[in-house]
């Protein structure tokens, strides 16, 4: 079975209209229900393809009803163990061979677990595999070479860029409104939050580093 692109609803904060018509937008390969993620599928009459996480979250009528469909699979870890459970999914996903997955429900009230999932972002990126975290409001993701961006395809006319984990070098931003010429991001400034689209196609460009690119909406 092909899993190259591959959905993750995991337990944080979701507007179930967004995310809904998003899986009916996108041809998913296979779909992963984290914990109380699986609440959405709930929800909204829809199924994963894949349970998985320690359990302790979602709703136990919730978790029975899933344990009596034979069709989906489920994996249960103990709650004292190393990886949160969106980290698992993740690594379930790429078990699966994935190249290009999504995460919804990982934003939210818990700033904990925001952060860490922001921090996921750097595994895909270490093997090749593109995460994108998603919200309603929020599109996230990490590079590490130059990006183009178009304001059709683009997730809000916001663009915050953020250095991730050190530096980013030779920075040169056209297309946006606040514009950038070999210049270093550093760590511990705001310079890179809150830029806007002036033209229909915005160039990323950078030397060194790796970069979170965040397009926003209100």
């Amino acid at each position: 079975m092909d899993r190259k692109h591959i959905v993750i609803v995991s337990g944080g904060a979701l507007d179930d209209a967004f995310v809904r018509e998003t899986l009916k937008k996108i041809d998913y390969d296979y779909c992963i229900a984290c914990d109380k993620g699986m609440e959405f599928f709930q929800r909204n009459r829809m199924t994963a393809n894949l349970i998985l996480g320690d359990f302790d979250s979602a709703g136990e009528a919730v978790l029975r009803e899933f344990r009596e469909n034979t069709s989906v699979e489920m994996e249960q870890y103990p709650p004292e163990k190393d990886w949160t459970d969106t980290e698992l999914a993740i690594r379930r996903a790429m078990d699966f061979g994935a190249t290009q997955i999504d995460l919804f429900g990982a934003t939210g009230t818990r700033i904990d677990h925001v952060l860490g999932n922001i921090h996921l972002l750097a595994m895909g990126l270490d093997r090749g595999v593109l995460i994108t975290i998603q919200d309603s409001h929020n599109r996230v993701r990490l590079f590490e070479r130059s990006v183009t961006l178009t304001r059709e395809e683009a997730f809000g006319n916001y663009v915050s860029l953020i250095p991730f984990a050190g530096t980013v070098e030779g920075l040169t931003i056209r297309g946006l409104k606040y514009e950038l010429s070999d210049a270093v991001l550093l760590p511990g400034r705001t310079i890179g939050i809150s830029n806007e689209f002036v033209a229909p196609k915005a160039e990323i460009t950078f030397d060194r580093g790796r970069l979170l690119v965040i397009e926003s909406r209100d």
